[in-house]
């Protein structure tokens, strides 16, 4: 199912569009348990148009973004991460843009330069100020994710929201001025103590919980012992790549990276 991104929707409106309602936080998705959300045009769940965004198409049916008061009669509100851990990888993909672009557009209403409400703009995705000609855009906010890892074994961390016997890669985001290098290096020092080398770029992936672009990172560990950051990390060890906690789904790149790295990294020191 591919999909082409765009922001302005096209003169013929194709006859089925997927419509990715939310009603606050959660996306609505159909009571009958259906993984469908296509709608007939101006079927789009009687959203008002001034809260609906154009997103592209997806497998050559228009995708659009929307906000609702209440969901209709035959729908119900479902977590976003929830929701998009049911969908299929496309269609999850396109809930998660349509997420982060229905979030911008909420609290980006009024000019943070002068206050001065503003205006969606059709030419681009942007909210420009009337009165100081500001201009915002969408929002990405990057973040590393590193798996520090040493022959055999994986340092694994648990943060305090995390669900109970959950743990994973470390991750923050990236400071002013950093480079992602000197983040890995940051983070992992002050959330666990430990030095790292020999930085090796996995893969990246849009997560919509508020706007992060996560970076991941496998990185060598270079010495020291694992020292805890109270108010970051409630637990952290180092796990045989056989003798693994419980760890986060394949819906998330986290997933992904710690099982790839138990498939291919050194098992045993040289």
């Amino acid at each position: 199912m591919p999909f082409t991104p765009a922001h302005q929707p096209p003169g013929q409106p194709t006859p089925l569009g997927w419509h990715f309602a939310f009603v606050g936080k959660d996306l609505l998705l159909p009571d009958n348990g259906s993984e469908t959300l296509s709608l007939p045009p101006g079927a789009a769940l009687m959203a008002p148009v001034e809260t609906c965004h154009y997103l592209g198409r997806l497998d050559e049916h228009d995708c659009w973004a929307c906000v609702l008061d209440e969901p209709p009669a035959g729908w119900r509100g479902v977590n976003l991460r929830a929701a998009m851990m049911q969908l299929p990888a496309p269609l999850s993909a396109v809930a998660g843009r349509a997420a982060q672009v229905l979030e911008w557009d909420r609290t980006h209403r009024f000019c943070g330069v002068c206050a001065t409400p503003t205006v969606r703009q059709a030419h681009e995705r942007s909210r420009h100020c009337p009165a100081c000609g500001h201009t915002v855009y969408p929002r990405i906010s990057p973040a590393m994710m590193a798996l520090v890892w040493r022959p055999g074994e994986l340092l694994l961390a648990r943060a305090p929201h995390f669900i109970p016997g959950m743990y994973s890669a470390l991750a923050g985001f990236v400071e002013p001025g950093e480079t992602l290098e000197d983040c890995v290096a940051r983070e992992v020092a002050e959330e666990v103590g430990v030095r790292v080398k020999n930085l090796r770029y996995f893969g990246s992936q849009s997560w919509p919980f508020p706007h992060s672009l996560m970076v991941a990172f496998t990185a060598e560990w270079d010495g020291g012992e694992i020292v805890r950051q109270p108010e970051e990390i409630e637990d952290a060890g180092w796990y045989p790549f056989d003798a693994l906690p419980g760890i986060p789904p394949l819906f998330s790149i986290s997933g992904y990276l710690i099982r790839h790295a138990v498939e291919t990294l050194p098992r045993q020191a040289a």
